[in-house]
């Protein structure tokens, strides 16, 4: 049974977070309604589509023509720069089989290295292709391909409420979204969401939690802690700061916080609050560190000079990276261990893209 993104505005209980979708699956419902009207002459009215997550989403078109579709963003809950927005997709035929992708006025290009697209490229990133790349492929007449050009009203001056710049987005703003949809982030009641899971679990007797970064490390987590109840995960966000005093007060013994590159890095410089749009890594403190490890002149001014957690982790040759990445995770937990009022132990471990582990260290001992 698709969802209907208007009708979630209407469904809405009192007291409950609207979740929202990303600009992924926007540009996604509009590429395929702007080739459907482009293959039959007949304008869409709604663009239904499949999630990365497993559900659908029926989406209301603000404009379609042949060729041109567009939908307006609704986030939801999310206190998102993007909510409102509209974001549309022109597509083109071409005898050139599969599918190009083109960033279109108001979508950035990346112009620095340590994202997950290459520099050049413009700014959709790889779920947002895969998902336009399923919907679109199917439909297009042997031999046929497409160029796909997303675009977004006025994003380029959306994306001066961002860091996108900073890391080398230029233009406009990235078709982000790996699930399809997004839950609220920067609220109270989602911090109120992290605690109430903190609670749950020791309701439940449990002593052990784990916090996650989001869906990816939450998988790897559960995959690599096939015993542990499912009530010891949650998905702390960017709220990890939350997470640790709420198991301090409700009486957990350990957390385990499970987490990738950028937020490791904000995390060992103290920042527990992990979100893009705040604190920036601090680069410095990472070139000393791998200074500490063994890194030379040249490398350490070059990690000073990163531009993103990846892009950091790109630079560490793999002679460095395990002592190196051990060091992050070290004194994260440390970190996190102080910020618990040193009252529960810290486990602090570093997945891949993949989810593979990288790295690992605790502080503090059982009780």
């Amino acid at each position: 049974m698709p969802v209907s993104v208007t009708s979630i505005k209407r469904s809405r209980h009192k007291g409950e977070m609207r979740r929202g979708y990303t600009t992924g699956a926007c540009a996604t419902a509009a590429a395929l309604a702007a080739l459907k009207a482009l293959l039959t002459g007949q304008a869409q009215t709604q663009s239904l589509i499949d999630l990365p997550i497993g559900e659908q989403a029926q989406f209301d078109l603000h404009r379609c023509r042949p060729g041109q579709a567009s939908v307006i963003k609704d986030a939801g809950d999310d206190p998102d720069c993007t909510h409102g927005a509209e974001i549309g997709v022109d597509v083109e035929l071409t005898k050139t089989p599969g599918i190009r992708f083109f960033a279109g006025s108001g979508v950035a290009t990346v112009t620095k290295p340590g994202l997950e697209l290459a520099v050049g490229e413009p700014a959709i990133n790889p779920v947002p292709r895969k998902m336009i790349k399923q919907h679109l492929l199917p439909l297009l007449p042997p031999g046929s391909g497409v160029k796909v050009t997303v675009w977004i009203t006025d994003g380029e001056k959306l994306a001066e409420q961002t860091i996108g710049r900073r890391l080398g987005l230029i233009g406009g703003l990235s078709i982000l979204g790996t699930r399809g949809t997004v839950h609220p982030y920067s609220t109270s009641a989602y911090a109120a969401s992290v605690r109430q899971g903190i609670e749950v679990a020791r309701a439940q007797g449990l002593n052990h939690a784990v916090l996650t970064t989001g869906s990816r490390t939450e998988r790897a987590a559960m995959l690599a802690r096939p015993n542990m109840s499912e009530s010891a995960f949650i998905q702390a966000g960017d709220f990890s700061g939350v997470g640790l005093r709420a198991g301090a007060r409700f009486g957990m013994e350990r957390l385990t916080l499970v987490t990738m590159i950028g937020k490791l890095c904000k995390l060992a410089g103290g920042t527990t609050m992990t979100h893009v749009s705040g604190r920036a890594i601090n680069f410095a403190l990472m070139a000393d560190t791998l200074a500490e490890c063994g890194g030379d002149a040249d490398l350490c001014q070059q990690v000073r000079e990163a531009n993103t957690g990846r892009h950091l982790l790109e630079l560490i040759p793999s002679t460095l990276k395990p002592q190196f990445l051990n060091a992050l995770c070290q004194l994260a937990a440390a970190h996190c261990y102080r910020y618990a009022h040193h009252k529960l132990a810290i486990e602090v471990e570093l997945l891949d893209f993949d989810g593979a582990p990288l790295a690992f260290a605790a502080v503090g001992e059982l009780k």
